[in-house]
């Protein structure tokens, strides 16, 4: 739904599931502590005496992704309208892309392991430009198929009238 309010336009945007919160926080947490561990390397190997601020520099970088992990999901939406697909995502770099459903060459669902287990899935649209590539994650797995069903045949119907 697309809303003009004294010249500024608001769109509703779809959310994605709030289980992806969990799939993108233990995503974190294992790049986290194996960033971590890599960085005590120049402490164990070297000796160096400075060799502990790598690890307490890259264990914050860690943490602090972690705590903005939920917000960063909550920022995350999409929403099909008359002749495209619009997706918004990020907090201080926000990226809104609207993809023209004529130009969209692929429609892909992909799953992986924690996202499968919490019965996620991630909506991938691959179009001829680099730029516009768009991947929705933490959609429910019904919710998936049913978009891509969707986004097909719409594309279908729009390539067939160029």
């Amino acid at each position: 739904m697309i809303d003009r309010v004294a010249g500024v336009t608001t769109i509703d945007f779809n959310r994605v599931s709030p289980k992806y919160i969990v799939v993108d926080l233990i995503g974190y947490l294992i790049s986290g502590v194996a960033m971590t561990a890599i960085s005590f390397v120049p402490l164990i190997v070297f000796g160096w005496s400075l060799g502990w601020i790598p690890p307490v520099v890259v264990g914050g970088i860690s943490l602090l992704m972690i705590a903005l992990t939920p917000r960063r999901v909550r920022a995350i939406g999409y929403t099909l309208r008359e002749d495209d697909l619009v997706f918004r995502r990020g907090i201080m770099w926000s990226r809104v892309v609207a993809v023209p459903y004529g130009r969209m060459q692929l429609v892909d669902i992909n799953r992986g392991p924690v996202a499968r287990a919490v019965g996620l899935s991630e909506l991938k649209l691959v179009t001829a430009a680099a730029s516009t590539g768009v991947v929705i994650p933490g959609l429910p797995e019904a919710v998936a198929e049913e978009l891509r069903d969707q986004l097909v045949a719409l594309a279908e119907s729009r390539r067939a009238g160029l």
